[in-house]
């Protein structure tokens, strides 16, 4: 029995099975006619990123429209319909693209700025969203001010998706552990 929500978090470790079961719930969603969408947040800066992602898209197969945006994330989400199942991945690439642009400009508020326009468009938007995330402030308090400052902000980011979440799973070892709404 599939189980209608209008946004989803999905959260987890790096390799934990967070896409996978994300990529999952998008196809279950995608029926009567829904179209999915996969939008890719990340940067191929250096060969082994490329291969990478490749290796996610044939993975996916054709049945996915792609989307690149590494920044304009809230802009791109205005343009889907009620007839879309969106998937985002991931909310954390985002970020560190958006601190990376933002340079030296960079601040707490700025970073607010632009999470609170994405979750914003998320709320307005007619889609079922399914957001991938990176739960990254479970280990230890990193030792670079910069690292520091990512997770901090990584961390609220995620509960401000949380919060308006209409589910939220946490994913470890490829098994899913619902947090929040209906249970599976």
């Amino acid at each position: 029995m599939t189980i209608q929500t209008t946004l989803s978090l999905i959260l987890g470790g790096a390799r934990s099975g967070k896409s996978r079961f994300a990529e999952q719930q998008a196809k279950e969603n995608a029926t009567q006619g829904k179209r999915l969408h996969y939008i890719a947040t990340a940067t191929p800066f250096d060969d082994e990123m490329r291969m990478r992602i490749k290796h996610h898209q044939q993975q996916r197969g054709d049945n996915w429209a792609e989307h690149e945006c590494a920044l304009e994330l809230a802009n791109l989400l205005t343009q889907f319909t009620a007839n879309d199942v969106v998937l985002v991945e991931c909310l954390t690439l985002w970020l560190n693209n958006v601190i990376y642009s933002l340079g030296e400009a960079c601040s707490n508020e700025a970073l607010e700025a632009r999470i609170t326009d994405l979750v914003q468009a998320a709320k307005n938007s007619q889609a079922r969203l399914i957001f991938v995330s990176n739960e990254v402030g479970m280990g230890v308090v990193p030792l670079g001010e910069v690292s520091r400052y990512f997770v901090d902000n990584a961390g609220r980011m995620n509960q401000q998706f949380a919060a308006i979440a209409d589910e939220v799973t946490l994913v470890t070892a490829g098994l899913p552990l619902q947090l929040k709404g209906i249970a599976r």
